[in-house]
């Protein structure tokens, strides 16, 4: 092989690290989706007075697209009832959901405070303090989580991401496992896991997880770019050349694919090729600020250049 580098995926899956979950006001025991509930006449719903009447009125301001309003509605709730864990944790969902990291945080802390035994706002606090990047503490409320209750399948994904950016290698490997076990379905803990795998230099398995999560999501653009990582290191060109070309097709503007062909084209000897993609991912790379990766393509692409122009 080249010796070149290959820019790495995100870290973060397409999961986002949150259970997106309305918690109604027969909150116990049961949850229910926020999409799944019948779409209601504010006018029609319970006593607004009251710390349950103002979390369905916030419900239903989640189901209209109405953001601020169910805030200042989950407010009202918790002001009403500070120990009412339920309207805390609307709260937090809702002000993830405006992109207020820390204000989320604080609302699912204070949902563990008022009921110790709620698991899902210790996951979703955990998620919080993981995108915050407060890792120590993100740990300790995932694994509080899942002691909770342990089928929590996002809670064991989030402390795998948690376990890898913490370089715990093999803890995110068991993590992962489990999430898969709990959830099959979901395509980002194979993910993950298959970048765990290619990390420890794993490509066997690497392969077969990466390829699983491209089986169950198939324009996951960035699972067919890390596949085709693998199979480059492996020496496995055309195959590499396929899932780089899957990755762009199903993104064309991840520059990481049009990266990874190149490289290809450059050992297959294909210059003209190589020039042309790899001019796409500098460009690609400098638009979206990431301007060490278009400084690199743009040295690649001269190499490609260079070896041309040689008899």
């Amino acid at each position: 092989m080249s010796g070149q580098d290959v820019p790495i995926g995100r870290m973060v899956g397409r999961m986002g690290g949150f259970l997106g979950v309305i918690l109604l006001l027969s909150w116990l025991p049961s949850v229910v989706l926020a999409q799944s509930l019948p779409t209601l006449s504010i006018d029609a719903q319970s006593e607004t007075s009251t710390a349950e009447g103002q979390l369905n009125l916030g419900i239903q301001y989640i189901q209209q697209g109405q953001l601020e309003e169910a805030i200042a509605a989950f407010r009202q709730s918790v002001a009403l009832s500070p120990s009412f864990a339920p309207g805390y944790y609307n709260l937090g969902l809702a002000l993830r959901q405006r992109g207020d990291l820390q204000g989320s945080a604080d609302a699912f802390y204070q949902a563990t405070q008022a009921d110790p035994g709620f698991a899902l706002a210790y996951a979703n606090l955990g998620a919080a303090l993981l995108e915050g990047n407060n890792l120590d503490l993100a740990k300790d409320y995932l694994q509080r989580s899942i002691e909770l209750d342990p089928s929590l399948a996002l809670s064991y994904y989030n402390l795998g991401l948690v376990q890898r950016l913490q370089g715990d290698l093999a803890g995110a490997v068991i993590s992962f496992q489990q999430a898969i076990q709990l959830s099959p379905s979901a395509p980002e803990p194979e993910y993950h896991l298959g970048l765990v795998y290619l990390q420890q230099g794993d490509l066997t398995n690497a392969s077969a997880a990466l390829q699983q999560a491209v089986t169950l999501a198939p324009n996951y653009f960035e699972a067919h770019y890390s596949l085709g990582t693998v199979y480059y290191q492996q020496g496995n060109l055309e195959e590499a050349l396929v899932a780089f070309r899957r990755s762009a097709e199903s993104n064309p503007n991840y520059p990481n694919a049009y990266y990874g062909a190149g490289l290809v084209f450059i050992q297959q000897g294909k210059y003209g090729d190589a020039q042309r993609v790899l001019e796409y991912a500098r460009d690609l790379f400098s638009v979206q600020g990431n301007p060490q990766w278009s400084a690199s393509a743009e040295q690649l692409r001269q190499q490609a250049q260079n070896q041309s122009s040689t008899p």
